[in-house]
């Protein structure tokens, strides 16, 4: 069919189509009313975490009145990574920063404490430094100290926390102190034997694992029996081939929980003894890495193992166990729903739950074990009717080399053939996969009436070592391939009209749309670039200079500087057919601004039509409400004009 014949069919396609009601832009822009939530061991207080325009503060609300009684918060951009209950009165919260939507937050280095009715507030720790001066959020100074980050909050100890502290430089040497949590006072209790080093301890709070990596990105797992004596090597990735890590302890001590790297297939949790130093698996699933650890109810001692397949499924070491059988109630009283327990009262009476699915962002339910009833806390998005949001469903593709890809299908309600199609890979990309949940563009997408297609490619994470590694320096190879394939795949399946497909994606997922639609120029009806690379060489230059571990990775899993032209977008403007639409940040660290102009650039000299958003204020994706609203109008108006769909109101 010639081009101008599809266009006409199009164009009466359009004509005799009803009209779609336009997509409710508000649902998706207004923040969560709250995001997390811990309550205290004596169950009178709640710590939850409030996102707010510019940042994400803590603040603790009395459970009886739900009154506001303390709160901290870090400065611009800042994020609350983690917070623990360190005794009956006071909480330490680690902080994160994110520059932009799609930048994944890092954790900072920066502790603070407050008593749950607002007094002693305190600046812990900061690598920019803290001052004498005790307030809530207290000062900094311009200078360098160390980086602190939580271990432990030692339950048993009223006054110290465990934690970590490194300068912030290249390849950072490790140490663990303890912490006092009312005057900052540090003890060292030990050196890591590896740079860049985590931890496990065990239910005495003594540190028991080191696992790191030096210059060279090779993994390396150390024991030790007892504060003082010395490390020993349990696992070497050179000579392995595989990364272990340490989950945890049983209450005893005498077992250790590993996570461990399984050649052909997803990783799997081992048992492993230090006395006769050896492993036993117990749980492993044919598909999935263990996604997250499941706690025993009261203790920090690994029950269970959750994984993320087709949705949220849990496994545990003994079924008989009480986490197993609450769980497993609580599993029966809320059918398709994810279940985690947050937190629980140091008696073991009350028990905060997180419920959760694809179609729902989050239910927080306060839990009594004795009465066996739940009240609803709060809905994260209380506005959004999980009967009338499109659910996802877990798909499975061949790629033409015979690999088995798997991915997510979300489709608009009541709609299964021919629709009109976006293909949405998802940044990174390494190690990074889409997940089963509530995926914010995926239902503005569905809610336009569009199908959606998330595959989690090779070099995605979640589905083994292999799986990942089957990406290493395949830009614009087989990793693209892959989505090519599933693009296929959905048209073969009557989902997608072949007619009407469009893939776009952010940060890597915006070098893949591009280099989709240049590899496979009459597969894709447009393609949209979001705060994406367009120019390896370039960023294959910008990374290495970091440091020299991640000069290593950069050559490792991007491939060879010299070899980057071939599969760099902005070199191959002119196979690209369909209409481009490109928006990026001013400020964005991570794929810099001159990427997406020398894109524009190449694109208008090769007669492209292409299209174009820039914020200079704006990182790694658009933090502002006005601009992420001007943002997806402008996204949705121009799918809408190649595919279709509704417009945003």
């Amino acid at each position: 069919m010639g081009k101008r014949n599809a266009l006409v069919l199009l164009a009466a396609w359009l004509l005799a189509a009803p009209a779609l009601a336009q997509v409710d832009l508000d649902a998706y822009l207004k923040r969560d009313q709250y995001e997390r939530i811990k309550i205290s061991p004596t169950g009178e207080y709640m710590a939850v975490t409030v996102p707010l325009p510019d940042r994400t503060a803590l603040a603790i609300m009395r459970r009886s009145d739900k009154t506001i009684t303390a709160k901290a918060m870090g400065g611009e951009h800042s994020l609350v990574d983690d917070f623990w209950w360190a005794n009956d009165e006071r909480v330490v919260v680690a902080m994160a920063q994110r520059l932009g939507t799609q930048d994944a937050p890092f954790a900072t280095g920066e502790l603070h404490a407050v008593n749950a009715d607002g007094t002693k507030g305190m600046l812990l720790a900061s690598p920019r430094g803290v001052d004498d001066m005790v307030g809530i959020g207290g000062k900094i100074r311009m200078t360098a100290d160390p980086a602190v980050f939580m271990i432990d909050p030692l339950a048993s100890d009223e006054r110290n926390i465990l934690v970590s502290s490194m300068r912030l430089t290249t390849d950072p040497l490790t140490y663990v102190e303890k912490m006092d949590i009312y005057n900052r006072r540090r003890t060292l209790v030990a050196s890591a034997p590896v740079r860049n080093a985590s931890f496990a301890v065990d239910s005495a709070g003594e540190v028991r694992f080191a696992d790191g990596s030096g210059y060279d990105n090779v993994r390396k797992l150390y024991y030790r029996e007892a504060r003082g004596q010395d490390w020993r090597l349990i696992n070497d990735q050179s000579a392995s081939g595989i990364v272990m890590t340490a989950s945890g302890f049983s209450v005893d001590g005498k077992t250790a929980y590993l996570t461990a790297q399984v050649p052909g297939g997803p990783d799997a949790i081992f048992a492993y003894d230090p006395a006769t130093d050896t492993r036993t698996q117990l749980i492993r699933d044919p598909v999935a890495d263990p996604w997250a650890l499941i706690e025993r109810l009261g203790s920090q001692e690994p029950a269970g193992v959750w994984f993320m397949s087709d949705r949220v499924r849990s496994r545990f070491f003994d079924e008989t166990s009480p986490t197993a059988r609450l769980y497993r109630s609580l599993e029966k009283a809320f059918p398709g729903q994810a279940i985690a327990v947050t937190s629980t009262t140091r008696d073991g009476r009350l028990a905060v739950l997180n419920i959760w699915s694809d179609r729902n962002s989050g239910d927080f339910y306060l839990f009594d074990t004795e009465k066996k009833s739940a009240d609803l806390l709060y809905s994260r998005r209380e506005w959004f009717d999980p009967a009338k949001v499109s659910a996802s469903r877990a798909i499975e593709v061949s790629a033409r080399d015979g690999m088995k890809l798997h991915g997510y299908l979300t489709l608009p309600l009541g709609k299964e053939k021919h629709l009109p199609l976006v293909v949405l890979p998802h940044g990174g990309p390494f190690g990074i996969f889409d997940a089963w949940g509530f995926d914010d563009d995926s239902q503005m997408l569905a809610d336009a009436g569009y199908a959606v297609l998330r595959l989690n490619f090779r070099g995605s994470g979640n589905y083994g070592r292999d799986y990942k590694n089957a990406g290493a320096r395949q830009w614009g190879k087989t990793m693209q391939d892959d989505l090519t394939d599933a693009t296929r795949w959905a048209i073969a399946q009557q989902v997608a009209d072949p007619a009407r497909i469009c893939i776009y994606g952010a940060s890597y997922g915006g070098y893949a749309a591009l280099m989709g639609a240049a590899k496979e120029p009459a597969l894709y009806a447009c393609a949209a670039g979001y705060v994406g690379v367009y120019d390896l060489e370039k960023m294959h230059k910008d990374d290495a200079a970091h440091s020299r571990s991640w000069r290593s990775w950069t050559n490792d899993w991007v491939g060879d500087r010299n070899a980057l032209g071939e599969v760099s977008p902005v070199n191959l403007a002119g196979r690209i057919k369909a209409p481009v639409f490109l928006a990026a940040g001013g400020q964005d660290e991570r794929a810099p601004v001159e990427h997406t102009r020398k894109m524009e650039k190449a694109l208008k000299e090769a007669g492209v039509p292409v299209e174009s958003l820039y914020f200079k204020s704006e990182g790694h994706g658009f933090f502002t409400e006005p601009h992420r609203r001007e943002y997806y109008t402008r996204l949705l108006a121009f799918l809408s004009q190649h595919l279709g769909g509704a417009k945003a109101k």
